[in-house]
């Protein structure tokens, strides 16, 4: 595991900052509900992550979801989709690094990102069936869904909404990664030394 020195903490709060910003830069998809919202602030994180190591990336994800749920607050009064924000992020962030780690390609990125993308729409969907959606009702004062309204509404809109949204980060990122593989390369390697 990498240790982070001082310079690795200064690019990770320049990072999280990057992505608290593109995280206000939220839009909704139109076939999901406006909860549902896509933005590319897990892409500073994975940089932190290729760069750093996988505590950078989760350092990032933490402290995005920490500056925004401070300066704009929750529905619910409680971070439960600042919870749920983070959680996607780890998801998607830490298999990329993994397999990218292992292979060092392109090849090895673009499957990475596949997998990213894959295991976080699974896990999300696990997730907010048992977690998220429950929490909400419960802090919104909203009535008790059903198990078939939370499938339903998990298979209907969680699960293609979080694919979707990996495979729209994966294809911006993979336009960035074309451009800044020798960099990040570069400074993984000073990282690795120092």
């Amino acid at each position: 595991m990498k240790k982070l020195n001082v310079k690795a903490f200064v690019a990770i709060g320049m990072l999280s900052s990057i992505a608290y910003i593109l995280m206000l830069l939220n839009f909704p998809l139109p076939p999901f509900p406006n909860f549902l919202m896509i933005d590319f602030s897990d892409i500073p994180a994975l940089i932190a992550a290729l760069i750093f190591g996988p505590i950078a990336g989760i350092l990032v994800e933490l402290f995005k979801n920490v500056l925004d749920y401070f300066m704009t607050g929750s529905a619910t009064g409680v971070p439960v989709g600042h919870v749920a924000n983070f959680i996607a992020g780890i998801m998607f962030i830490l298999p990329t690094y993994y397999v990218y780690n292992k292979l060092k390609t392109k090849k090895g990125m673009t499957i990475g990102l596949i997998i990213g993308s894959g295991v976080m729409a699974v896990t999300m969907s696990l997730l907010n069936y048992y977690v998220f959606l429950p929490a909400y009702t419960m802090f919104l004062n909203m009535p008790v869904m059903s198990a078939p309204e939370m499938k339903s509404t998990v298979v209907a809109f969680i699960l293609p909404f979080n694919f979707i949204k990996g495979i729209l980060i994966t294809s911006v990122f993979l336009v960035l990664f074309t451009k800044l593989n020798t960099w990040i390369t570069k400074q993984r390697a000073l990282n690795t030394v120092a």
